[in-house]
């Protein structure tokens, strides 16, 4: 296409401001929605990816089958046996039983409710592993801490769990019982695990006599060169067999850490499937706003359109013109709804930070950029095809008469 040509459908756009600008900001609407939920797509992704990569795609957990988090219904749980017999498994590396309950934290006289995890302390290297958490403050529960608790990311903060944040040397109540805090944990992202509090296999025991050898949950690694999946469907045939029970009947069920990662992402993804596609409503509104907008300014310029086949213009040259109009509208309308979207995502981000879901990261890479702003152009460009079409289909004769 001639620079001349060009010049034309730009300076058609900015003679007509306010239809133009009708038109981008429908088009603005849409990129702004598909743009800002697909950087949270793109984020929560990323976030799987690297925790899986942190905690080891060898990973498997044994649960309990029961209502609620691990360690809420007395009535399922994993024994002690349980745990020695899967260790002994071929295939199986590292096993640790874990401790989890519901406990009342008490700081200053003030009582909440969050979960308490007893950890063994000669496995806490594996455990911390296996949840990539780490410590970000302090040290880590040691054998012989009776007394002491680490406690999750969000209770060093003012107005997170307490009114106050909790330091370290401080003492809090466990169900009454009194317990020095030497550390806390660096930040996985969610508020729930970010409330945990932890404490010793030996604290917990005393703090809850009633669950000793009952885990909540049991976690363990796979051998080099043993495949997860087919360590997990082993473990749950013979764990079955070891707990008399029938197939399909069974009280655990067996995961490894790519199936709940995949889970986890399968459920994301679908609901920014869903999310996305309410977003793309907005735009074939747009599609259909800048396709009367192309008629309406065909009509607008028939005679002009007359003139310049009069003086040779091709059909070719006619439709280019036109064809470049919309797809320039829709450009713009990509642009300003990239922009718009980038803020969009960059302060629902930091509300999602500020309230707990660090994990709701939104991320920018450049195809996703790219990506958006094609395909507003070829929204503009497909909207705008058949009233080009229309317009180089035109005789000059007929074009020359209208009125």
């Amino acid at each position: 296409m001639r620079i001349d040509e060009i010049r034309y459908s730009i300076q058609h756009v900015r003679k007509r401001k306010l239809r133009s600008v009708l038109t981008i900001l429908s088009i603005l609407i849409g990129i702004a929605a598909v743009f800002a939920l697909l950087s949270f797509g793109i984020g929560i992704q990323n976030y799987v990816n690297t925790l899986a990569d942190e905690s080891g795609r060898d990973k498997l957990f044994i649960q309990a089958k029961g209502i609620g988090a691990p360690g809420t219904d007395d009535n399922f749980f994993l024994a002690k046996d349980d745990v020695n017999f899967v260790s002994k498994i071929k295939g199986v590396d590292e096993i640790v039983g874990m401790y989890f309950a519901a406990g009342e934290i008490e700081v200053d006289d003030v009582k909440k409710f969050y979960f308490v995890s007893g950890v063994d302390t000669s496995k806490i290297d594996f455990v911390e592993e296996t949840f990539a958490i780490s410590i970000l403050r302090g040290r880590q529960l040691k054998e012989g801490d009776l007394d002491k608790v680490a406690l999750g990311y969000n209770y060093q903060f003012d107005d997170k769990i307490f009114d106050k944040g909790v330091k370290l040397g401080d003492k809090i109540r466990i169900n009454s019982d009194p317990y020095e805090v030497i550390g806390f944990y660096d930040e996985i992202g969610n508020p729930q695990d970010d409330s945990n509090v932890y404490i010793t296999k030996e604290s917990f025991e005393q703090l809850y006599p009633d669950k000793k050898d009952k885990f909540g949950f049991i976690m363990l690694s796979s051998q080099n060169g043993i495949i997860p999946k087919d360590l997990a469907e082993r473990i749950e045939e013979k764990l079955r067999k070891f707990k008399d029970q029938d197939e399909g009947k069974e009280d655990f069920f067996v995961q490894t850490f790519e199936d709940a990662l995949a889970t986890f992402t399968t459920i994301i993804n679908v609901i920014n499937a869903v999310l996305v596609l309410i977003a793309l409503i907005s735009l074939v509104v747009a599609f259909v706003n800048i396709m009367n907008t192309m008629y309406t300014a065909i009509i607008e310029r028939t005679k002009e359109i007359g003139v310049m086949k009069a003086v040779g213009a091709r059909n070719s040259d006619i439709l280019l013109i036109f064809v470049f109009e919309s797809g320039f509208l829709g450009l713009v309308g990509g642009l300003a709804g990239v922009f718009v979207g980038f803020m969009v995502a960059s302060i629902g981000g930091g509300i999602a930070a500020a309230n707990g879901f660090a994990l709701l990261k939104p991320e920018f890479p450049a195809v996703l950029i790219i990506g958006c702003l094609l395909f507003s152009f070829l929204v503009g460009t497909a909207a705008g095809y058949l009233p080009a079409r229309r317009a180089s289909k035109l005789k000059p004769v007929d074009a020359l008469r209208y009125e």
